[in-house]
């Protein structure tokens, strides 16, 4: 069976070994992850396969995680379903403001492309006069649908944005 752990905590040493113990102590095994410090938290995600005997013990030991200040929680990941299409990587930077992230999922979902990776940013832009927003995304793009077409949902946002794709 495989369950998504789902994990937040102040950022310190051991965290992701914490949340391997428990992995190993539920006999199941980490088949893929995703971490990162967001404002100075700790937060990730974990796909693990174990059996099925075996969920409780899972939330026995999460449950002494969050005891210890680090929250996290199990959620099945059956009866997902997989989204297809042809995979396009991008990279698009752009003047930041508000509303800009729902922006360019609204452009994107319209032209039914599934967000597969996103990982955003801000950063100062000297030579542009303000915070540059940045985004690097992995998407599905439907087979009716082409990448200029993305390019041009993209760029039709505001005139300052740029996107440069990934072979």
């Amino acid at each position: 069976m495989e369950v998504i752990l789902m994990a937040i905590g102040d950022d310190r040493p051991g965290l992701t070994q914490s949340l391997a113990d428990a992995i190993v102590e539920a006999e199941g095994n980490w088949l893929e992850s995703h971490f990162a410090t967001l404002g100075g938290k700790y937060v990730g995600s974990v796909l693990v396969d174990l059996p099925q005997d075996k969920v409780a013990e899972l939330k026995a030991a999460v449950r002494r995680m969050d005891a210890a200040g680090f929250s996290v929680s199990v959620q099945s990941a059956a009866g997902t379903a997989v989204p297809q299409g042809r995979p396009l990587g991008f990279e698009l930077v752009g003047k930041d403001r508000p509303g800009i992230v729902r922006e360019v999922s609204t452009a994107l979902a319209g032209l039914g492309v599934s967000i597969d990776d996103l990982e955003t940013g801000t950063e100062e832009g000297a030579m542009f006069g303000g915070t540059l927003f940045r985004a690097r995304a992995r998407v599905l793009v439907p087979g009716d649908t082409s990448f200029e077409d993305v390019r041009h949902a993209l760029e039709t946002i505001s005139g300052e944005i740029i996107v440069d794709f990934e072979d």
